[in-house]
C-alpha cells in the first residue's frame, strides 16, 4: 500500500492491524499502529524512516514497485528504535552505499542493533539536504523520546517528519485526523503521551519553543506512528504543550489488588467518600491484576491524585501492585497528590512500602496511609468513606 500525501511526498508504510503489544508487553495497542515511511522525490530521492523488521522485505519489495532503488539518494532516519529501522538492513542489502543522514547518537544506535558499517553522514540542528527544487532541514529533538531522535522540515510542502513526536499507536485506512473519528484520535494521542513521553516533558516544551521560534509554515505533521495531522496541524501542538505542563484533569484513579476481596471493599468504600464529599470529581478504580497497564498509567496521568492499594503478603506487597509502582515511578509524574491504603492479617507492611514507593516515584504524600485489620464490616467501610472525603477534602 501507498498513497500521495503531497506531489512531492508518497507514504509508503505499512498498516499493522494486529499489532497488540509494543516495547515487548509493555504497551497495549488495541486499535493497532502503522509505521510511517515517506519517499520524497523532487530532483533527488530521499527515503524518510523505514518499517519495523517483520515486515522488511514486504516493504522493499513496495517501495521497489514505486522507485528504482538505485535512485534513492539518501535515506534519513530520524531515530534508530527498530520500529522505525527495522527494514533498513533488507534495503541496505540492495544499497549498500547510500548515505544514512542521522544524528551523532543513531550511529551509536544503528550500530549497536545491527553491527554494521553503514555510511553514515551525521548531521546536526539547521543542517540541510537539498532535493534541488526544496530541503530537508534537520531539527535534532534528543529524548523526544530516545537520545538519538530528530525530525526534518521538507521546504516548499511545509511538512514536518515528527517520527515519534505527535503519533499514536491507531490503525486506520483513512491516514488523515480529519477522516478518523476524533475521540478516539485523541484518545490514543493522549495514551501515547502519557505513557511514552511524559518521562521527557521538559524536553517536549523547550522543543516545542524551538519549533515556534524557527517560525516555519507548518501544513503537514507526518509523525511515524498513526495518522497524519493536516486539517489544523498546530492543534496536536497545542495539546503537547497542555500535556507537557504537568497535565490534570479533576479526576483520583484508585489502583489496588487484593487477595480475599479485604482491598477490595477498601476501594470501594473509599471511592465512595470521594464521590460523596466531591460530586464533580471524577473517580476511576482498576482491579492493577486484572486491567490494562497502558491504560492505568493514562488515567494516572489524567488525575490530580491516586490511591495504591495492596494486601500484604509475606512482609511485603503483591506483585501486580509492585510492577504498576515501578512503571508510574519511571514516568516521573509532577504535581500529583497520593497515599495507599491496603488489608493485612499479621503484619500490615504494605501501607508503609507504597508510600515510600510513591514517594520515590515524586508523588506529594497527603498522609501516612490507612490500613484496616482483616475483612472491613460495615464499620470498617464507614472508616473508608470518611478517609475517602478526608482525603479529597486535603486536595483543596
Amino acid at each position: 500500500m501507498s498513497f500521495s500525501v503531497t506531489r512531492n511526498v508518497t507514504w509508503v508504510g505499512k498498516i499493522d492491524w494486529e499489532l497488540r503489544k509494543f516495547h515487548g508487553e509493555e504497551y497495549t495497542t488495541a486499535r493497532g499502529s502503522s509505521y510511517n515511511s515517506y519517499l520524497v522525490r523532487g530532483e533527488k530521492t530521499v527515503l524518510v524512516d523505514t518499517v519495523w523488521s517483520p515486515y522488511d522485505r514486504a516493504f522493499v519489495q513496495d517501495l521497489e514497485r514505486l522507485v528504482d532503488l538505485q535512485k534513492i539518494d539518501a535515506v534519513v532516519v530520524n531515530h534508530a528504535e527498530v520500529d522505525h529501522s527495522g527494514a533498513l538492513p533488507e534495503l541496505l542489502s540492495r544499497i549498500p552505499d547510500v548515505p544514512l543522514y542521522c544524528s551523532k547518537n543513531a550511529v551509536k544506535s544503528l550500530t549497536g542493533y545491527y553491527h554494521k558499517d553503514w555510511n553514515f553522514q551525521v548531521v546536526r540542528t539547521g543542517d540541510k539536504f537539498s532535493l534541488g527544487n526544496m530541503d530537508l532541514v534537520f531539527i535534532e529533538a534528543p529524548m523526544l523520546h530516545w537520545p538519538d531522535s530528530m525530525f526534518c522540515y521538507l521546504t516548499e510542502d511545509n511538512i514536518l517528519f515528527s517520527n515519534d513526536a505527535f503519533g499514536q499507536h491507531y490503525a486506520s485506512e483513512f491516514m488523515y485526523d480529519d477522516l478518523v473519528d476524533p475521540c478516539e484520535l485523541f484518545d490514543e494521542a493522549l495514551k501515547y503521551y502519557a505513557n511514552i513521553l511524559t518521562p521527557f516533558s521538559p524536553s517536549v516544551r523547550k522543543k516545542i519553543d524551538e519549533l515556534k521560534s524557527m517560525n516555519v509554515p507548518l501544513n503537514l505533521i507526518c509523525p511515524s506512528h498513526g495518522v497524519i495531522w493536516r486539517s489544523r496541524p498546530m492543534n496536536i501542538v497545542e495539546k503537547y504543550e497542555e500535556w507537557a505542563d504537568d497535565y490534570q484533569e479533576d479526576q483520583i484513579t484508585l489502583l489496588y489488588d487484593t487477595m480475599w476481596n479485604a482491598t477490595r471493599v477498601m476501594a470501594e468504600a473509599i471511592a465512595e467518600g470521594i464521590r460523596a464529599a466531591s460530586p464533580s470529581t471524577e473517580v476511576k478504580l482498576y482491579n492493577i491484576a486484572r486491567s490494562d497497564r497502558t491504560v492505568m498509567v493514562t488515567d494516572v496521568f489524567r488525575s490530580k491524585a491516586v490511591l495504591v492499594g495492596s494486601s500484604t503478603i509475606n512482609n511485603g506487597i503483591l506483585s501486580s501492585v509492585a510492577g504498576i509502582l515501578e512503571e508510574i515511578r519511571g514516568m516521573k509524574f509532577k504535581q500529583k497528590k497520593a497515599a495507599a491504603f491496603g488489608s493485612y492479617g499479621w503484619s500490615g507492611e504494605s501501607v508503609k512500602l507504597i508510600t515510600q514507593r510513591l514517594r520515590e516515584g515524586g508523588f506529594e504524600l497527603v498522609n501516612d496511609g490507612f490500613k484496616l485489620l482483616w475483612q472491613p464490616g460495615e464499620e470498617g467501610r464507614e472508616q473508608c468513606r470518611k478517609w475517602g472525603r478526608e482525603f479529597v477534602n486535603s486536595l483543596g
